[in-house]
């Protein structure tokens, strides 16, 4: 499928695809009714004007409550300013410059080079991505984040070590499992950045400490071992290594460990060999990857981790796969066994998110800058990494000339053909309309807790 030659073609191509897109996010359950978002701000409100314990705050009707860690909180005092609608309005609004800043990291500047056309695509596609649309719609803080991770991602393939790890800090005192990425520092010997991040993070936890000693007291003793304050294992948008072992019945922690230990040890060989070859691109991804795999809990709006990779793929010559894949996560596929996952079938159709996310795991290209394939030209402002082992490089998407993929493609993996680049990512959609009615259920759909 060649892309339109003209405007009006190419008018009418991005009306038809915000149309098919407006139809199916109205046909699909869609609004989560911020409840996460809910979660930040009552539980702030309730903290600051009314003399409540952070912990012990729970949204009217449910069992849910605050689960972060204390420096969560005391970032979120802003909150108490406002009223819920203005929180949800900045809400907003800081998740989209979030993503802003990741589109951007992770494609460098070649997507300036596909005009309004191809940008108006890629708004299509990622208002189709599933852990996206649920980012937004749960006023969730994955997308803050990911950029902040991605922007010592930068930091490090760009030779400007001084500040690298700082990101990954912050992003580890909000939310625990960031903290991987320190482990993928130590991997790659980056004994600085790695300092810097662990000295930024248990700062940060050491002023929430003192702002809030009682309630780091809660947390760090009680509430950070008690994974009921979030939800059920066994909850279909668990998309973990837990997730898929707890749905089987297995309660064993001990199996779940060997689990964890096994792709741990699969990461660890991937990422240095990626950070061996100056990819800082497919080692971070990597990571992002084993953080879903092996955290606990993995609800589908934290799958948004696995964006780096498809940048990957669309880098390395792969776009059709990245295009496939991305669209597996535009389904909601796994929601057809909200009620019942048992049998092969269950088994295979309510984990597909964690088979997507275990197979690039195991299958990501690393080590395959796009430079040294031939017949694909480097993006001129794609973050390029420095030569020396001191600065490895952090290849970018880069461009995909030719008619190597077609305009679906294209729309569905952000990567357009012709001389400019793109990247795999769409807004999410919410379980299907044939799976579970619109919105009383919190989180994924149901009974789930913040996180």
């Amino acid at each position: 499928m060649r892309a339109p030659a003209t405007d009006r073609g190419r008018l009418l191509l991005v009306l038809a695809a915000g149309t098919v897109v407006t139809v199916f996010t109205a046909t699909v359950p869609l609004l989560r009714d911020w409840f996460d978002l809910r979660v930040y701000h009552g539980a702030v409100d309730t903290w600051v004007h009314h003399g409540g314990r952070l912990y012990d705050y729970r949204v009217p009707g449910t069992a849910y409550g605050f689960t972060y860690p204390p420096f969560a909180a005391v970032a979120m005092l802003p909150m108490a300013l406002l009223d819920l609608r203005a929180a949800i309005a900045v809400g907003l609004l800081l998740n989209l410059a979030a993503l802003a800043v990741v589109v951007r990291l992770l494609t460098g500047r070649a997507w300036r080079r596909h005009g309004w056309y191809g940008c108006a695509l890629g708004a299509c596609a990622l208002a189709l991505f599933e852990p996206l649309r649920d980012t937004f719609s749960f006023g969730q803080v994955n997308l803050l984040l990911l950029a902040l991770v991605l922007v010592d991602a930068w930091l490090l393939a760009t030779g400007r070590e001084r500040w690298a790890g700082a990101g990954i800090g912050l992003a580890a005192a909000v939310k625990l499992t960031p903290a991987i990425f320190i482990g993928l520092l130590l991997l790659a010997r980056r004994g600085r950045a790695a300092a810097v991040a662990t000295v930024v993070a248990l700062t940060a936890t050491g002023f929430a400490a003192l702002v809030a000693p009682d309630a780091s007291r809660f947390y760090w003793t009680d509430a950070l071992w008690d994974t009921s304050r979030v939800g059920r294992l066994d909850y279909v948008s668990n998309q973990s290594l837990q997730g898929i072992l707890t749905r089987l019945g297995e309660t064993d922690r001990a199996l779940w460990a060997v689990a964890v230990l096994l792709t741990l040890g699969v990461w660890a060989v991937r990422a240095r060999r990626a950070v061996a070859a100056g990819d800082w691109a497919a080692a971070f991804a990597l990571t992002g990857l084993t953080a879903c795999l092996v955290s606990p809990i993995t609800w589908v709006h934290h799958l948004v981790w696995l964006l780096p990779s498809f940048a990957v793929l669309v880098r390395t010559g792969h776009p059709r796969i990245a295009g496939a894949l991305y669209a597996v996560l535009c389904t909601s596929v796994v929601w057809l066994w909200f009620d019942d996952a048992s049998g092969v079938d269950g088994f295979l159709g309510s984990n597909l998110y964690t088979w997507v996310t275990l197979g690039l795991l195991l299958r990501l290209p690393v080590g395959q800058p796009a430079a040294a394939r031939p017949n694909r030209a480097r993006s001129a402002n794609a973050i390029e990494p420095a030569p020396s082992p001191a600065a490895p490089r952090m290849a970018q998407v880069s461009s995909q000339p030719g008619p190597s993929a077609s305009g679906a493609t294209a729309a569905a993996t952000g990567a357009a053909s012709g001389p400019g680049c793109g990247l795999a990512r769409s807004a999410s959609s919410e379980p299907t309309g044939s799976t579970r009615p619109a919105a009383p259920n919190p989180q994924s759909s149901s009974a789930r807790a913040s996180s």
